[in-house]
């Protein structure tokens, strides 16, 4: 991955641009999250999704508390320059923080919300000692 990409992307006013993760084989959508400049150094070096957590406003390595962590194949970038999809190898079978595979584990059905699939986890034993 070569950082050049760094030089196009364009950041929102809050310094944020917002990444889709995407299931490298099923193409499945797992997750939004946002990367400010830092996040994205961190991920093109690591080749781990880093993020920038606007609620508590640091940064976080996904699966450093759950293990889930996610491995970049290949990122892209909007006609724009303002909005990220990032394949990747979900390592530990959930992207969700809920314990779902998917963030998107909930679909609209005749007016109602309806949850699809199962937990891969409990987020209350996973997440125990973090508030």
């Amino acid at each position: 991955m070569s950082n050049s990409i760094l030089k196009e992307v364009k950041f929102d006013d809050k310094g944020l641009v917002p990444a889709v993760l995407q299931d490298y084989k099923t193409d499945e959508i797992l997750m939004l999250a946002y990367m400010d400049k830092e996040a994205l150094i961190r991920t093109l070096r690591d080749k781990k999704c880093w993020y920038w957590s606007r609620s508590r406003h640091k940064y976080w390595l996904k699966g450093e508390t759950s293990g889930n962590i996610q491995k970049v194949k290949s990122i892209c970038l909007d006609c724009d320059g303002d909005a990220l999809v990032i394949k990747i190898e979900q390592v530990g079978g959930s992207a969700c923080h809920t314990g779902y595979r998917s963030c998107f584990y909930r679909t609209l059905e005749k007016g109602r919300l309806k949850i699809r699939g199962k937990r891969v986890f409990d987020p209350d034993k996973v997440y125990k000692n973090i508030k």
